[in-house]
Parts: structure tokens; C-alpha cells; sequence
């Protein structure tokens, strides 16, 4: 019987491996779209394919959105490296009958940078920024009270100072309890179309032979960039909680991750809650995988019942190793 009711869950792991058999380490655009948004989840070590606790998870697995008990919102804001800032806002409707409907924008911002040429290493006075951004449109469903699916497409834009591309993702992923407090989790994410840069930056002047005198040396021309993929990732966890009192909760989450662009990796971790209300978490982020920089995470989170509303307010830190750390700040509200 319970392998019966896993089927769905593992139907879906045997599609997404298929789908993402060959790998190309650091062929990949749209980045960003890996920079895990949630300050909660951040803290058990960015895990959340299997988590529905709170609206962030939907980052992690759009089946999750139709299992929240409300409509909610939330908004982050990525202390990344580098100072760049990485900002993500989410809101989720749920429909009676009908299920969730949710739409996130995702924002990140380099600042401004000094253009360096060899010819002038110290600046040419000019100055650039890189921006990504990514906007979703997504609808979660629960199909049974053990079983839920979602499905979100996202619009995702990249612009280095004056050339840009764009490209389509698909996320998808399904939830199952397979009892009382175990839930298992399965999605796919930014499964799309190619980007090609194009733009202002790749138009040249060209000579088309530099050994021959009298002909035109200075011709108007473009260089043409190759199309290249979404980082697609496939992720498979379970979340587990378990109560050590009626007024203190363990929950334990696991996670393990087969990218696209890079190896497999495992991440776990722990959260504790009390009175419903306090919240401390810690966490490993990517163990296994090749040449990582990240790994131990950390955080808290506040939920307060304010005026009709519950409101959520969480922290999270992660390690990067010789790159330093990055921090996380969400508030998030339940109605």
C-alpha cells in the first residue's frame, strides 16, 4: 500500500533525472535564480522542497502553495556577496474549490561597477551595473488531503549595462504525506528556453582583413553570442516533525539536489520551535558537492498573531567559506 501511494512521487523523480542526464558545469545563465530567497529555510540549510510552513517554500516547490492554512505574503531582502543586494516578494491567494494562486518578483542589483579596460586598469571613468530579474506566475493545487502539485512559470531578464537577454523557466514539483508528520517533497525548477545576449555592447567596428591597405578598416558590425540554458535543478527531500511537547516541536529536513550545471549534493537540517511562537534552526548546505564554498547555516524566526494577522519575521545566515557569509531578512504576514 504505501508503495502504491508513492508512485506519483516516484514517477516524477524518474522524469526530472532523465530531463537533466547530462550535465555542463558553468554553461548556465539566470544564476541568480539558485540564490535561495528565504531567511527561515535559510537556516535548516535552504531546505524546503517538502516544507510548507510558511509561503517562501514555494521558492523551493510550487506543490506546496495549496498546502498553506492562508493567503500570505512575504518579502526578502539578500545581504549577497560582493555587496550585491537580492531582493524577492511573494503572495499567495488561496480560492476555495479552486486551490492557490500565487506571483513572485525576484530583483538583483551588482551597484555600480568601474569599467576597467587593459588599457586603463584603473578605470575609464565609466561605470556599469548588472541587473537579473525574474518574474512568476504560478497555481498550486491539493488534489487529496495527502497528495498536492504546482506549477509556476517564470519570465527571467539579464542586463549587463547595455545588452540584455531573456528566457522562459518552468518549475514544477509535487507533495506527499505519506503519514501524520512525515511529508515527502519532489520538484523541478527553471526548466526552460535558451538566452542569448544581445545589445548595444556587441556592436563593433570591424576590419575584414587587417594585412590589406585601401579597403574599409572601420566597418559597422555585431558579434553574435551562443544561446545558452537555464540552470535546471532537481531537488528530493522529506520534512519530518516531531513533537517533544505539546508546546516544543522538532523539525528535521533533508534535502538532496542534482543540478545541471554542477554536482550532487546533500543539504539537512534542524529546526526547533517553541510555543509556536520562537524558532531556532541550524543547518548544512550542499555537502558532496565539488569545490563548494558554502555549508554550515544558521538562523531564527519570530511568529506573532498581530490584529487578525500572523506575522513572521525570520533571519538567516549562511557560510561561503573564503567568499565570507551572506545574510537574510524576511517578514512575512498570514490573512
Amino acid at each position: 500500500m504505501i508503495i502504491r501511494r508513492l508512485y506519483p512521487f516516484l514517477i516524477l523523480t524518474l522524469i526530472c533525472n532523465l530531463a537533466i542526464s547530462q550535465t555542463n558545469t558553468g554553461t548556465t545563465v539566470g544564476q541568480f535564480l539558485l540564490i535561495e530567497p528565504s531567511a527561515r529555510l535559510a537556516g535548516v540549510g535552504n531546505i524546503g522542497v517538502a516544507s510548507f510552513e510558511d509561503v517562501s517554500s514555494i521558492y523551493f516547490n510550487p506543490a506546496s502553495a495549496d498546502m498553506l492554512l492562508n493567503s500570505s505574503a512575504v518579502f526578502s531582502h539578500i545581504n549577497w556577496l560582493a555587496d550585491i543586494k537580492y531582493e524577492w516578494a511573494l503572495a499567495a491567494v488561496k480560492i476555495k474549490k479552486i486551490g492557490t494562486i500565487f506571483l513572485n518578483l525576484s530583483y538583483l542589483n551588482s551597484g555600480e561597477i568601474d569599467v576597467r579596460t587593459v588599457e586603463k586598469p584603473l578605470g575609464t571613468g565609466e561605470r556599469y551595473t548588472v541587473t537579473n530579474m525574474a518574474l512568476g506566475l504560478g497555481y498550486g493545487l491539493k488534489l487529496t488531503d495527502r497528495f498536492a502539485l504546482g506549477l509556476q512559470v517564470n519570465y527571467i531578464q539579464e542586463t549587463i549595462w547595455h545588452s540584455s537577454l531573456w528566457a522562459v523557466g518552468v518549475n514544477f514539483g509535487i507533495i506527499y504525506q505519506v503519514y501524520d508528520d512525515l511529508f515527502l517533497g519532489a520538484s523541478i525548477s527553471n526548466f526552460g528556453t535558451r538566452g542569448r545576449y544581445d545589445g548595444w555592447d556587441l556592436r563593433i567596428r570591424y576590419d575584414a582583413d587587417p594585412r590589406k591597405y585601401g579597403d574599409n578598416s572601420n566597418l559597422p558590425a555585431q558579434l553574435y553570442t551562443e544561446k545558452f540554458p537555464l540552470p535546471v535543478l532537481f531537488r528530493v527531500g522529506f520534512n519530518y516533525k516531531f513533537p517533544l511537547s505539546s508546546k516544543v516541536i522538532l523539525r528535521t529536513l533533508f534535502e538532496a539536489h542534482h543540478p545541471s550545471d554542477n554536482t550532487e549534493s546533500v543539504s539537512f537540517g534542524e529546526e526547533i520551535g517553541f510555543f509556536d511562537a520562537f524558532f531556532v534552526r541550524i543547518g548544512y548546505q550542499k555537502l558532496f558537492q565539488k569545490d563548494s564554498e558554502v555549508g554550515l547555516t544558521a538562523g531564527i524566526g519570530l511568529k506573532y498573531p498581530l490584529a487578525g494577522y500572523v506575522l513572521n519575521l525570520d533571519y538567516g545566515w549562511a557560510d561561503h567559506g573564503r567568499l565570507g557569509a551572506t545574510q537574510r531578512f524576511s517578514i512575512g504576514v498570514e490573512f
